[in-house]
């Protein structure tokens, strides 16, 4: 099965009350673990790269590896923009052949946000690529992403207002969630969640989600959230693999002993995920 586009995918979890888990990866091993867990679960998923992640190597090293396991894959397979830093690298992504595109301007003004993410959408609608924005500011740091100054909330009817102005795809909402990882269990604001709910007709999507409780992510799936990204813990998934491995072994010189441990610790992980973002079994 060829690469998808998020479309479809969160349209229909919208409307059947469920998520699609949308998972960072960082090298071949995590793409292969993500694509593994999918398919023994049927399930759809997203795959993603930060602009930090791009840096490390390019677009097109990650678009490729990612386009090799969806081929090879039996169930529906995205590759993702995760938090598109400016218009330039979302046009850098969507010419890769990126299948889902997110252009985030939550740190410029609210004016500013909906220039650059109707921008982009309007760029990318024409080849059938959907976007993804964001209002409010996801909190934390993670790589270079910084959660900044001012009210992080995302505004009920700033939201309605911004995506009938951008006409973007799907809208990741700021309810108390941030990057990386947290030092006490985070505290949601799922009332907003479902005033937002109310009032945008559009799949919304939760960042900041490694280190959420399950059954808090399962809470904000019901209130409809249709999009929920991890990232900070398959990275400690991976990393635990490969320590215990180099612990048990510390001679050992073979990056593939090692990498592949690490490969079946973020595919035991997104398994488990998938199971609480409700998409097993939906893959069509």
């Amino acid at each position: 099965m060829s690469l998808v586009t998020t479309k479809e995918l969160l349209l229909d979890a919208q409307k059947n009350g469920y998520a699609v888990g949308a998972f960072n990866v960082e090298n071949m091993e995590m793409v292969q673990a993500v694509v593994a867990a999918a398919e023994e679960l049927n399930s759809p998923v997203i795959m993603q790269t930060t602009p930090s992640t791009v840096k490390y190597a390019d677009l097109a090293y990650f678009y490729a590896n990612a386009k090799v396991a969806a081929d090879m894959a039996s169930v529906p397979v995205v590759m993702h923009l995760d938090h598109g830093s400016s218009f330039e690298l979302a046009m850098r992504a969507y010419r890769t052949g990126y299948t889902s595109i997110m252009i985030d301007g939550s740190h410029e003004t609210y004016e500013d946000n909906i220039k650059v993410s109707k921008a982009v959408a309007d760029a990318c609608h024409p080849g059938g690529v959907p976007v993804e924005a964001e209002l409010g500011k996801v909190g934390g740091k993670e790589d270079d992403l910084d959660g900044g100054e001012g009210d992080p909330y995302t505004n009920p009817q700033e939201a309605a207002e911004f995506v009938k102005r951008t006409g973007v795809d799907s809208l990741a909402v700021a309810i108390g969630t941030a990057h990386g990882v947290y030092k006490g269990e985070p505290k949601l604001d799922l009332d907003r969640l479902s005033e937002i709910r109310k009032v945008v007709d559009i799949p919304l999507v939760l960042h900041g989600t490694s280190g959420v409780p399950d059954e808090t992510v399962k809470e904000c799936v019901k209130r409809g959230i249709c999009k929920v990204n991890y990232a900070t813990d398959l990275r400690i998934a991976f990393s635990k693999g490969v320590k215990a491995v180099m612990a048990e072994d510390p001679d050992v010189f073979d990056p593939k002993k090692y990498n592949a441990a690490g490969r079946e610790e973020v595919k035991k992980y997104v398994m488990q995920k998938i199971m609480v973002v409700g998409s097993n079994g939906k893959a069509k």
